[in-house]
């Protein structure tokens, strides 16, 4: 049977942009089966189940294909089932979609400074971790 590194995994299927994310994510103990943490270089079956953080949410994968090639998201997407619970994923699409609309600016004000960006970025964790 086939196996394949879980920050492989998770970075084919497009659940983190980069594999150094995924590792990094691993590393940290944001990705879980059942109640054990993963390192970067756990091997997946299929037919497993994934607990990961990501951006202070909870999702819950479903493994369904093993592949170690990143693919576009169309054909990523067969790959896995996203069990998340409902009131999680609506948390993360009104976050997601809203990013960046929501940081209206004075017309003119120009881009932040960094000590705006980091204002701004200590509001949406404080924001998110409630």
């Amino acid at each position: 049977m086939k196996k394949v590194r879980v920050d492989k995994w998770l970075w084919s299927v497009r659940i983190f942009k980069s594999r150094t994310q995924a590792s990094d994510a691993c590393r940290t103990n944001k990705v879980k089966i059942g109640d054990s943490t993963l390192k970067p270089s756990f091997l997946l079956e299929g037919g497993e189940t994934l607990f990961v953080r990501k951006n202070s949410f909870d999702m819950i994968y479903k493994v369904v294909t093993l592949i170690d090639k990143r693919v576009s998201a169309t054909l990523a997407e067969p790959c896995y089932e996203n069990l998340t619970p409902a009131d999680e994923l609506n948390k993360f699409n009104s976050w997601y979609i809203g990013k960046g609309r929501n940081e209206i600016r004075e017309k003119g004000a120009g881009r932040p400074t960094k000590r705006e960006r980091r204002d701004i970025d200590q509001w949406k964790e404080v924001d998110n971790d409630e």
